[in-house]
């Protein structure tokens, strides 16, 4: 179900906005109301009648998070994987990967040139024990993952290709689906980061073609910290096993273990399920408003924003790719970017600062040592905008 954005209504279901002019969703969302009912309720609950028994109770509105989900990115429930983080679901499909057919010298592992440090850290480790090669996608004249490049590159010694969506740093929006496309039967285990994508723009995953597709709940999706779900591919499933195992993801047999099905073998015993419901609210909650609505908004709000902030004497807009996200990104010739943040902070505006370390090959080939990251979401308005923009002007003084 979608419905037309009422933006008082989304404002009103967010306390947080009496508060704070906030325009950091790229790093965490305010949740709505909902969502912070739904985990106090079960925190509540467990108060009153204990961890184990509190979960008993919910099991079917836990089971119905798996369900919204697979609704929310166009997949069967029993694909999803409900983790901590994207990071987590991320280096579970990693683990998998690297546990099932172990990396050697003959091994090459590409990754876009935005690529996030949290995927390329691992990679590196990896690499530098086995003797696998890292190589870098590079981008096309547009800024986003260089496709026809990326096919020029792509052997039968390539192992696996991770792409990250939305990068956090530039706006863009990579052609996921078109390497999907170039990858398929072609064998290399192929993983997503969805960290920026899921919530402010359509996400179809058995359009992409993914091997794993990673989220976070806490950015735009509006739901807890220390929330996030793992999409794996029915030839994943088939083909892949996790490490470690624990006694959620497998049984331990007489004479062996027995790996469980679906994509909830890449989960763990324990987990938050005061946040997993209160992920299944901010799922739901992004269902009832529709994403496409959503993110006409977000985009709405990012573009009076990329205009406004490029009108200013000194600043440049950092973003590049053909379709952009709400995440904008900005520089000063004369305020360094670390300060321009703490001078938004004190006027009362969340934003963030993007550093070299966050995806160092991005950073290091465009020059730049420093970002400020906007990034609204549908609940913002105009005002909040302009009172940005306002301060920017006034920076240097």
């Amino acid at each position: 179900m979608s419905e037309a954005l009422d933006v008082d209504r989304l404002r009103a279901e967010t306390p947080g906005c009496e508060r704070v002019n906030h325009l950091n969703n790229a790093g965490a969302a305010l949740p709505p109301t909902i969502v912070t009912d739904a985990v106090i309720d079960h925190i509540e609950c467990e108060t009153m009648v204990g961890g184990y028994e509190a979960q008993a109770e919910a099991s079917t509105r836990l089971d119905a998070v798996y369900t919204s989900i697979g609704t929310l990115i166009g997949a069967p429930a029993a694909q999803i994987a409900l983790v901590e983080s994207a990071s987590e679901g991320w280096s579970r499909a990693f683990s998998a990967i690297a546990f099932t057919r172990p990396f050697g010298p003959s091994d090459r592992i590409l990754v876009s040139a935005a690529e996030y440090a949290s995927n390329v850290l691992p990679i590196m480790q990896v690499a530098q024990r086995t003797g696998a090669r890292l190589e870098f996608i590079p981008d096309n004249d547009t800024g986003t993952v260089d496709v026809e490049a990326f096919t020029a590159m792509l052997d039968s010694d390539v192992a696996m290709v991770a792409i990250t969506h939305c990068p956090s740093q530039n706006g863009l929006i990579n052609d996921v689906a078109g390497i999907g496309a170039v990858l398929a039967g072609s064998g290399a285990w192929y993983v997503v980061d969805g960290c920026q994508a899921v919530g402010q723009i359509p996400v179809d995953v058995s359009a992409i073609g993914a091997d794993f597709y990673s989220v976070t709940g806490r950015k735009w999706l509006r739901g807890p910290r220390g929330t996030g779900f793992l999409h794996a591919s029915a030839r994943a499933l088939e083909m892949l096993e996790p490490f470690p195992l624990d006694l959620h993801s497998a049984t331990w047999l007489a004479d062996g273990y027995q790996i469980r099905p679906g994509g909830r073998r890449f989960e763990y015993w324990e987990k938050s399920y005061a946040a997993v419901l209160g992920l299944g609210a901010a799922v739901d909650y992004a269902l009832h408003w529709g994403v496409e609505s959503l993110q006409a908004r977000i985009d709405e709000l990012a573009s009076t924003a990329r205009n406004g902030l490029g009108d200013i004497d000194g600043v440049t807009v950092r973003d590049r790719g053909v379709q952009q996200t709400g995440i904008v990104t900005f520089t000063h010739d004369r305020v360094p970017a670390r300060r321009l943040v703490e001078i938004l902070k004190s006027a009362g505006i969340n934003v963030s600062l993007s550093t070299p370390d966050y995806a160092r090959h991005d950073f290091d080939g465009h020059g730049i040592d420093g970002l400020v990251r906007v990034s609204p979401h549908a609940y913002n308005i105009d005002v909040e905008i302009k009172r940005l923009l306002d301060v920017v002007v006034t920076a240097e003084r």
